[in-house]
């Protein structure tokens, strides 16, 4: 397993995933959706899929002396690698904001998502439902990436439409706070967040493995 993580991080992976997770400093932008942060690492480990896609990846690791459930796995850890990193990146950024920050007029006149728990558990939404219909999706053939990627987009754009909207529901202002009002609450929506992420990723990878072990390659 470690050969083929190795094998993810230095061959298959796109300098576009490295790159991209600089857009985790998005979480600063006031006035502006930076739930959207979080799809733009989704993109960059796209272009991963793209590339390895061309160079024939797949193929060459089913090749190796290696189970294709290992295979499945390296690529789920791998993505996951990359998507917790960007999670911790925009959790120490919301961190600032709330602290040092929470008093600047920027945040506190933002019409749009504060860098907030609640920001953070639909980080981890989006990027489970990457793992869940990107992911999973690549796996039913091993080679098609535009049509899960396409679903991926819709929903997760509809996704970030619900989050940017909840704090404007009457009585839910608190969400938006920029100095975090109600911390318990939001602390225990950025956990029910962080289970979501674990149980989507875990089952997806699963049905991954199903599936990819009756694919004739």
């Amino acid at each position: 397993m470690k050969n083929l993580l190795d094998k993810e991080l230095k061959l298959a992976t796109s300098p576009l995933a490295w790159l991209f997770l600089l857009f985790s400093l998005m979480t600063f932008i006031p006035g502006y959706p930076i739930l959207l942060g979080s799809f733009f690492v989704c993109l960059g480990l796209f272009h991963s899929f793209q590339n390895a896609g061309e160079a024939n990846d797949i193929l060459y690791t089913a090749l190796l002396p290696v189970r294709k459930n290992d295979a499945v796995r390296a690529k789920f850890i791998s993505v996951c690698f990359f998507e917790l990193v960007a999670f911790l990146l925009m959790a120490v950024f919301t961190v600032i904001r709330m602290t040092v920050m929470s008093d600047s007029p920027v945040y506190k006149t933002n019409v749009m998502m504060n860098a907030t728990p609640l920001y953070l558990a639909f980080v981890l939404i989006i990027f489970a439902l990457f793992n869940l219909i990107f992911l999973r999706g690549f796996f039913r053939t091993a080679y098609k990436i535009g049509k899960p990627f396409i679903i991926f987009i819709v929903v997760t754009m509809i996704t970030i439409g619900i989050g940017e909207s909840l704090h404007h529901v009457p009585g839910l202002e608190f969400l938006n706070d920029p100095s975090g009002k109600r911390m318990g609450l939001q602390l225990a929506i950025l956990a029910a967040g962080a289970v979501i992420y674990a149980v989507v990723t875990f089952l997806s990878e699963k049905r991954s493995e199903y599936s990819f072990e009756r694919i004739d390659l």
